[in-house]
């Protein structure tokens, strides 16, 4: 099935419909869409000579046209290369060239900042608004082209905080299985409703666009593009029932900020793509009440691979809510999610281990990378590389990478775990916990902080909270953390920056 069936079935269906929005105002209905849609795919076979299969790569700040884009690929039979607006040049260049992509449509400047690092392989970099953009919706509507499920949709590029990113291969059936889970897991969708896409359109937020063609729902796009808070509310209160995709650290700055909010007006706010401290998701909850869902997934795994309910987040009468409130929820229906040793064998409830994933919503491996697919797919399952563990009833914890954990004096300590304790005081307001190398344990606990605090006071919380050997030997005050353009914490760079500084004391 091609995923951009919806698309033509809304069309037809209720055509009529608001479909896009920019700012407050609709900028196409349902059969606009689908028909500039069908046209521009029209150009993409005739005008550009693509074929089915072939890739076409979207660089583009958030906007309508990323809609329009996205479904024409795939109507056309092609597999889009949504990539990061933010990277450099070079890095779009590499991503350009992995992939294969034969044309690149780029946002105005964008393209600039790509053409000195084009491939050889791409044909045309077409600048979106420009007049040979804007020509090839002048070409004829062609049909739907037919695609089966395991064809290549999306070519997902990682975010690559070690080493070059990797494609992850989403197929038509991994985009329509996510697509059911969002809508069936953490956000039912019904006609009219809104989802603004302020995170993002390349990637997390990018996911949930199908979910809201399907089910008749409004993809809206900030007039400014981007995430600003105040921006985001004044939408909140002109869409019908809008929802939104956030790191965590786009939740922070809504709370934080000073802007008139009803939350009445708001469906549900949903975060991903790291976990959320509990102290940061109770100053959430408190602003905005039972409108908050989270979720847990990769690339790999398209935002789906456990998730927290709004009924969870709400349900403060619950015995173990706070506990909950700490975990990233039960498994997507889509999909078995295991805890596993090193063997892959399901490990009991309370056991710490790498976290598995087996479903149809996989990835069918990287792009022109057998190798990583061998590392990461093995016997139907996706190895996550994250290490968590369950309690009884299915929630699953996460503790951290695998790559994270520190292993001083022989026993694993999860840096999460030291970070909750240290952002319950007050005068922290972010923290990141690294292992450093020592001679005599061979790692030691060290924390980086943004905020004040006296270290004494941070020595006697963790001392009251978590075993002693848990406790950083060393805290360091900095202005910022390292992140990279999607929220994350680069713990890689941190580590970076703390060897220079050891290096610098000698």
């Amino acid at each position: 099935m091609n995923i951009a069936i919806w698309l033509e079935r809304a069309g037809k269906g209720f055509g009529d419909r608001p479909a896009v929005g920019e700012g407050t105002r609709v900028v196409l209905d349902y059969a606009a869409l689908a028909e500039r849609v069908a046209r521009l795919a029209g150009a993409l076979c005739d005008d550009l000579g693509l074929k089915p299969g072939d890739r076409v790569a979207v660089v583009a700040k958030n906007s309508p046209d990323y809609i329009v884009l996205l479904h024409a690929i795939w109507h056309a039979g092609l597999a889009a290369v949504p990539a990061n607006a933010k990277l450099h040049g070079a890095e779009l260049g590499y991503i350009l060239d992995h992939s294969g992509a034969r044309v690149c449509f780029a946002s105005a400047g964008l393209d600039d900042a790509i053409a000195p690092h084009a491939p050889a392989s791409l044909e045309r970099l077409i600048r979106i608004g420009a007049k040979d953009y804007d020509a090839l919706f002048r070409a004829d509507v062609v049909p739907l082209t037919p695609r089966a499920a395991d064809d290549l949709a999306w070519l997902f590029y990682t975010s690559g905080t070690t080493g070059k990113p990797k494609g992850a291969m989403l197929t038509h059936r991994s985009l329509k299985e996510a697509s059911y889970a969002y809508a069936a897991d953490v956000d039912p969708v019904a006609p009219g409703d809104a989802i603004l896409h302020a995170a993002p359109m390349s990637h997390g937020s990018g996911l949930y666009i199908m979910a809201h063609v399907a089910f008749g729902g409004v993809n809206v796009v900030p007039e400014s593009g981007s995430f600003e808070p105040e921006e985001v509310f004044g939408l909140f209160r002109h869409w019908n029932r809008a929802s939104m995709f956030a790191a965590p650290t786009m939740i922070k700055r809504l709370v934080d900020s000073a802007a008139d909010c009803d939350p009445s007006r708001i469906r549900t706010l949903i975060w991903g793509g790291a976990p959320m401290y509990v102290e940061d998701a109770l100053k959430a909850l408190d602003r905005f009440g039972p409108r908050l869902a989270q979720i847990y997934g990769q690339g790999e795994s398209p935002m789906t691979i456990t998730t927290l309910p709004k009924s969870d987040i709400a349900r403060r009468d619950h015995p173990r809510w706070r506990e909950r409130l700490g975990s990233a929820g039960r498994a997507y229906a889509c999909v078995e999610v295991i805890v596993a040793d090193a063997q892959g064998r399901a490990l009991p409830p309370g056991e710490t281990g790498e976290i598995l994933a087996r479903g149809d919503v996989l990835m069918a491996g990287y792009w022109n990378n057998p190798d990583a697919t061998a590392a990461s797919l093995k016997n139907g399952w996706l190895w996550t590389g994250d290490i968590g563990s369950f309690d009884g009833d299915g929630y699953l914890t996460l503790k951290d990478r695998s790559k994270d954990v520190i292993i001083s004096g022989g026993s694993n300590i999860y840096p999460r775990e030291v970070e909750e304790v240290l952002l319950a005081h007050g005068g922290v307001r972010e923290v990141s916990v690294i292992g450093r190398p020592d001679g005599e344990w061979g790692e030691v606990v060290v924390a980086y902080v943004v905020g004040e605090a006296a270290p004494s006071e941070l020595d006697a919380l963790c001392l009251s909270r978590i075993a002693r050997f848990k406790r950083p030997k060393d805290y360091v005050f900095i202005d910022a953390l390292p992140k990279n353009n999607y929220g994350k914490i680069l713990k890689t760079e941190l580590r970076r920056q703390d060897a220079v500084r050891a290096e610098g004391r000698r």
